[in-house]
């Protein structure tokens, strides 16, 4: 099959997990982001023009499901060229241990529910601690134990 179809599919199906199980799979309300680990894996992977582009896809995907018109899309475009500049040392499949991939997941996670926080809070005039404690430091947490037991999931089927 040839990559980009294997990407795509592999995307309409980290989209409809993340839709459909981990929307519902919270902490205190925190919530896993895996289609911005999904993001992150295609960035290093192939480098920033197809990490934007691939941000700008999943973005929109994502804004169409939840509503949020063009606040996902940029932020994820935007994560998805910043990542590209990290290109991993082999194209074929990014490997990285499961504590740079935790210390990785958890600092992008706070850059990217940070942006999609202030963005939230100028578009709905509503400010409170759930934003805060919730949203941007709960989600970012769950964001990188999630996407580091999916690395220690990947590290032991190699």
């Amino acid at each position: 099959m040839p990559p980009i179809v294997r990407h795509l599919l592999t995307g309409i199906l980290v989209i409809l997990l993340d839709w459909l199980l981990f929307r519902r799979l919270t902490i205190a309300g925190a919530y896993p982001d895996v289609i911005l680990i999904y993001l992150i894996f295609i960035a290093l992977q192939y480098g920033r023009t197809v990490g934007m582009f691939a941000g700008f896809v999943l973005g929109f995907i994502t804004d169409a499901i939840y509503q949020t018109w063009g606040v996902s899309m940029f932020i994820k475009t935007l994560v998805g060229f910043l990542m590209g500049f990290f290109p991993a040392e082999s194209r074929d499949r990014p490997m990285m241990m499961p504590q740079q991939v935790f210390s990785a997941a958890l600092i992008i996670s706070l850059f990217h529910n940070g942006l999609m926080v202030i963005f939230l809070v100028l578009m709905t005039q509503v400010r409170s601690g759930y934003h805060i404690g919730t949203l941007w430091l709960g989600s970012a947490l769950y964001t990188a134990v999630v996407g580091t037991l999916i690395s220690l999931f990947l590290y032991r089927t190699r």
